[in-house]
């Protein structure tokens, strides 16, 4: 990775939680003169943060934009097999970030699991918990640092105001929060809408190069346009429902789909809206050739569109 500009890449491209193909779950790292903020954390990222080349001794911060498992199904590994400089790993605290606890199911939703709705700081903390023998054997026997001294999980509060919840509207018009800074970069956040998910957010992080904005799982939303106003670059989901139509789903889970996800024409719609200058999807949910994904979109959007592979670098250039 370069030590200097700007980085996008697409450690993982697919959606999930299936193994469909050769793609590996979501996840997206933004480098920044050097340093690591990784948003989401899927199936695989923790290899593909090694064979990518990641400086994950410089992780400044994990966003996560919903708890859906295959956003968050590798945080264990991402902090295990990361953590200390014997692994050339991260040995600064850094921040967590992601949504709060729901406060309740959808309507007519039985809770399976106890607590049923936690939020970013229950996950971490559970994760901690859960591997609490390896951790107290390696602190004790390979003198690492306390890794709950390292972790530090944040939820995401909502400004009094915004009107939202799990049994009402999921994402009302916003205007864009921070939630986390640095010397380095600035986040911005915003609920988008992926029901029937509460809270689910998008990213904008705001660096001294540009600015990267990720829509997260969502549908066609304003809200996505007010993050990724100007932005450079513009990861956007995209959800090819012909593959599913195709293969005979139920029209249940069809109508979940198209509820909950954008295809490629919305995705075009989003980005010309914001005027953003390189579209690229990713989360990509079914199977489609490079012209299935990219023709709606240039259907609205004129600018860079790219459909991304695991592992893709997209660079922002010099300072501003």
């Amino acid at each position: 990775m370069p030590d200097t500009g700007t980085h996008v890449v697409t450690l993982g491209t697919a959606a999930g939680p299936v193994v469909r193909g050769p793609r590996q779950g979501i996840a997206t790292a933004i480098v920044v003169d050097g340093a690591l903020y990784l948003v989401d954390v899927g199936l695989g990222v923790t290899r593909q943060l090694s064979e990518t080349g990641m400086p994950v001794d410089r992780l400044r911060a994990i966003l996560l934009t919903h708890l859906h498992s295959d956003h968050i199904c590798e945080l264990p590994g991402v902090l295990l097999y990361n953590w200390g400089p014997n692994v050339g790993g991260f040995d600064e605290p850094f921040p967590i970030v992601g949504p709060g606890r729901a406060g309740a199911l959808p309507q007519g939703a039985r809770p399976a699991v106890a607590p049923p709705t936690p939020g970013t700081e229950d996950l971490v903390g559970s994760t901690l918990s859960g591997y609490a023998y390896d951790v107290n054997i390696r602190v004790h026997d390979e003198g690492r640092t306390e890794l709950d001294q390292l972790v530090q999980p944040r939820d995401i509060r909502l400004p009094e105001g915004v009107a939202a919840g799990p049994r009402a509207e999921l994402a009302p018009e916003m205007s864009p929060l921070e939630v986390y800074r640095d010397e380095q970069v600035r986040v911005l956040a915003a609920l988008v809408e992926h029901p029937p998910v509460f809270p689910c957010f998008g990213f904008r992080i705001e660096t001294p190069h540009g600015v990267v904005a990720l829509s997260g799982d969502t549908t066609e939303h304003p809200n996505v346009v007010r993050l990724a106003r100007g932005a450079d670059v513009l990861v956007h989901e995209a959800m090819y429902l012909d593959y599913y139509r195709d293969k005979g789903f139920t029209p249940e889970y069809l109508q979940h789909l198209a509820n909950s996800h954008t295809d490629p024409a919305g995705a075009g719609r989003v980005a010309a809206a914001a005027g953003a200058r390189h579209l690229v999807f990713s989360h990509l949910g079914g199977v489609a050739t490079y012209e299935q994904w990219a023709d709606p979109a240039r259907e609205s959007f004129g600018g860079t569109i790219t459909v991304a592979d695991d592992g893709q670098m997209f660079s922002l250039g010099g300072s501003r």
